[in-house]
């Protein structure tokens, strides 16, 4: 049961992660209450819809699920709330891009201990 909760659980901790570095611009002794609350609401929304849209591409492309997470953190970020910095979507591009890459790298971590662990016999 926990297995098809991971994916989730995954994508809406790297769209929240990707949105909380971004807002603060990488200071992250500037964090507040209400970047916590923003960010959640991002990650939430676009790890879900980003869930929902792997699910519907039927793909396990690690690359595949990078880019869908980033394009829907993007836009959902865009559309929750005004950019802070440089132009109007600026913000919302760079979450996307750190979602995606977030990805890619948690993907990586995770990937090498399941290859390296034993695989069970049929004992």
């Amino acid at each position: 049961m926990t297995r098809r909760w991971t994916p989730f659980v995954e994508n809406i901790a790297e769209s929240t992660t990707a949105c909380l570095v971004a807002m603060v611009q990488g200071n992250l002794l500037a964090l507040s209450a209400t970047h916590w609350i923003i960010a959640s609401r991002t990650g939430f929304i676009a790890g879900a819809v980003a869930s929902a849209a792997i699910l519907a591409l039927r793909t396990r492309r690690r690359w595949v699920l990078a880019v869908v997470l980033g394009i829907l953190t993007a836009a959902v970020d865009y559309f929750v709330h005004p950019g802070g910095f440089g132009p109007v979507a600026a913000e919302a591009i760079i979450t996307g891009a750190g979602a995606a890459t977030l990805s890619l790298l948690f993907g990586a971590v995770i990937r090498k201990p399941r290859q390296r662990a034993p695989r069970p016999s049929g004992l």
